[in-house]
């Protein structure tokens, strides 16, 4: 699987066309609007692989593009929000403990111990479940069911999801550290590294998109356009 997610976007046609767009999306990630972009195509990819669609889309209809991209985006925000609270709350107690004296020094260091932790736990706990919830919307179309908790529990606590996600982080993982190789000149690896990110995150939605299909029993559309019957949750 992890050598046909790598190969996804290279045997589509376009291909070049669609990696130079969302590389350079990707490198203006910053300024939030291309980040929205980035999050509507992956939607697409989660859309097409969940029916066995192994042709990547292309970057057009942009006015779609934006709007499951904003849905896509704000359900990773929702889904963020945990971690995001237990560093601040984290903070606060931190300053509200500290005080003169090594005492005091310790329960600081403990407070910002454990709540690092949670604040991990809970991070790792919300990349999990993301793709997931995204998969959701992109398969129901309804903002709603990126939180539909009867639909992504039996996904996230199945065997299939759990693989799918950790073969998706890890040749996002690997991207990572390609782009952290590249760094070294600095210029180079901020603009290459970008590239290497969209590709990498494309083919790991391209995995999640794959297991969700699975798990959810989707078919191809037939020749008239209409959706197989769907088999329940397995």
């Amino acid at each position: 699987m992890i050598t046909d997610s790598l190969t996804y976007l290279r045997e589509s046609d376009g291909w070049v066309k669609t990696v130079v767009i969302g590389g350079l999306l990707t490198l203006l990630g910053f300024l939030v609007v291309p980040t929205v972009l980035v999050a509507g195509y992956l939607v697409r990819v989660l859309r097409g692989t969940m029916h066995g669609d192994d042709d990547a889309p292309r970057f057009d209809d942009w006015g779609d593009l934006a709007g499951d991209g904003i849905r896509a985006f704000a359900i990773a925000v929702v889904y963020g929000l945990v971690p995001v609270l237990l560093v601040a709350v984290t903070a606060g107690l931190a300053a509200a403990v500290a005080g003169p004296g090594p005492r005091s020094g310790l329960v600081v260091g403990a407070v910002t111990v454990v709540g690092g932790l949670l604040a991990l736990a809970f991070g790792l706990l919300a990349a999990y479940i993301v793709p997931a919830a995204v998969a959701n919307y992109a398969e129901q179309d309804s903002f709603r069911a990126g939180f539909a908790v009867d639909d992504l529990r039996p996904v996230l606590t199945s065997g299939t999801y759990a693989t799918a996600w950790v073969m998706g982080f890890a040749v996002i993982l690997v991207a990572g550290m390609v782009t952290a190789v590249l760094n070294v000149v600095p210029l180079l690896g901020t603009v290459v590294g970008a590239f290497v990110s969209f590709y990498a995150i494309t083919a790991a939605y391209y995995i999640v998109g794959h297991a969700w299909g699975d798990l959810r029993g989707l078919e191809l559309h037939d020749d008239e356009g209409e959706m197989g019957a769907e088999r329940p949750v397995v």
